[in-house]
């Protein structure tokens, strides 16, 4: 139980963290992921063309 508690306690105090990663990940949060890259623009996976100024290859 105490591996338990350890564990839960851990993952509330990462979660700050891992939202503040996804702010700078292109296509986060409401846009659902990258889908694809095109013409060096993230498409993300509702569609949109991500407003990110990293640019994108493949």
């Amino acid at each position: 139980m105490k591996m338990w508690s350890a564990f839960l306690v851990s993952m509330l105090m990462m979660a700050p963290i891992m939202q503040a990663n996804a702010k700078n990940y292109p296509c986060s949060g409401k846009m659902s992921g990258v889908s694809h890259c095109k013409n060096g623009k993230f498409v993300c996976n509702n569609g949109k063309i991500s407003q990110s100024k990293k640019v994108c290859t493949g």
